[in-house]
């Protein structure tokens, strides 16, 4: 129901016309305005429900929006405008990444970036690098990852809000300790935190709204336990990590929390606490349940790989089971 209103106020907004309006219609500044109000709704549903449940409709939004570059408007707007198509078209992007559909991800995120490249928009261009990261890194191709959010830095400039500096080195980090180099996730790490303390929310774009302590805070949960993987004594220090960045999490933002909970279930397995991370893990079997998101299944399933060295507990083989038959059934 609230994606069917949120559809409708978008048509009632004269921004799903398409070709059919391309003839009537003129583009001004409070079209632009709308249309990224509705982004804003989608982006909220996306992190309470998940990119599954949403991203048919936000890809024909986005879809419609880009059309829109065939309408007349002023040519002052045309940079405003293109921005806005590639601030849907990363929505577009994250949700079809989210719902599992990396080919579409692939394809939005392309156009995206050419968008903002075209709008001469650097800190948009790095947001959607980083999404094209994020997604090379669920595939575990860090490698890549790295290299692309790498790209996204060194073209920001020095005039980049401190946000998004702090979102792309955050994950550089979690790429760098992936890698194996903890030393330089280390480095990224601190830099982030950095950049983090100069943030003033009203200087942000709108969009990395979303980006809080607890964003920060899961980088360094995800790099402590690649260090616990190699070294058990590090994972007292990836628990509190992870918990204080669920602690942190708004109560809107439901998956980064949904995706935390599975970290710190891995956490807890690392530091040789099967008992709470079984807690934790029949937890997360619940929430998985509830979100349309393919990330936080396959997140899930992949817990089989931290809870190795505990397999002979009765308890965790039954885990184990409960992990097979999630993934059986989507």
């Amino acid at each position: 129901m609230l994606l069917a209103g949120i559809a409708a106020v978008a048509a009632g907004a004269g921004l799903l016309g398409g070709a059919t309006a391309s003839g009537s219609r003129r583009v001004g500044t409070a079209d632009v305005a709308r249309l990224n109000a509705v982004l804003d709704l989608y982006r909220s549903v996306d992190y309470e429900c998940g990119g599954g449940v949403l991203y048919q409709e936000v890809a024909r939004f986005a879809e419609s929006v880009y059309r829109m570059l065939d309408w007349s408007h002023p040519t002052s707007l045309t940079p405003q405008l293109v921005a806005a198509v590639a601030a849907a078209r990363q929505v577009a992007g994250w949700t079809a990444l989210d719902a599992g559909r990396h080919s579409d991800a692939q394809r939005h995120f392309v156009a995206g970036e050419r968008a903002a490249l075209a709008a001469d928009d650097g800190s948009l261009t790095a947001m959607i690098r980083y999404s094209q990261a994020k997604q090379l890194q669920h595939l575990r191709h860090n490698r890549d990852a790295l290299a692309t959010l790498q790209l996204a830095r060194g073209q920001l400039g020095s005039q980049a809000m401190p946000a998004v500096k702090a979102l792309i080195l955050g994950a550089e980090a979690a790429s760098l300790a992936s890698l194996g180099n903890y030393a330089a996730a280390d480095r990224a790490l601190g830099e982030a935190s950095s950049q983090f303390e100069r943030i003033h929310p009203d200087r942000e774009p709108g969009w990395m709204a979303f980006y809080d302590r607890g964003e920060l805070l899961a980088q360094y949960g995800r790099v402590y336990r690649d260090k616990a993987r190699q070294d058990k004594k590090h994972g007292s220090a990836a628990v509190r990590y992870v918990a204080d960045a669920i602690a942190a999490f708004g109560p809107g933002n439901v998956r980064s929390s949904a995706l935390n909970e599975v970290g710190l279930c891995s956490a807890l397995f690392l530091a040789d606490e099967p008992e709470q991370a079984l807690d934790v893990g029949r937890r997360v079997l619940r929430q998985a349940e509830g979100i349309s998101s393919a990330r936080v299944i396959d997140r899930v399933a992949n817990l089989r790989r931290d809870m190795a060295r505990h397999r002979e507990l009765p308890e965790v083989a039954t885990f184990a089971q409960d992990l097979a038959a999630l993934r059986a059934r989507v």
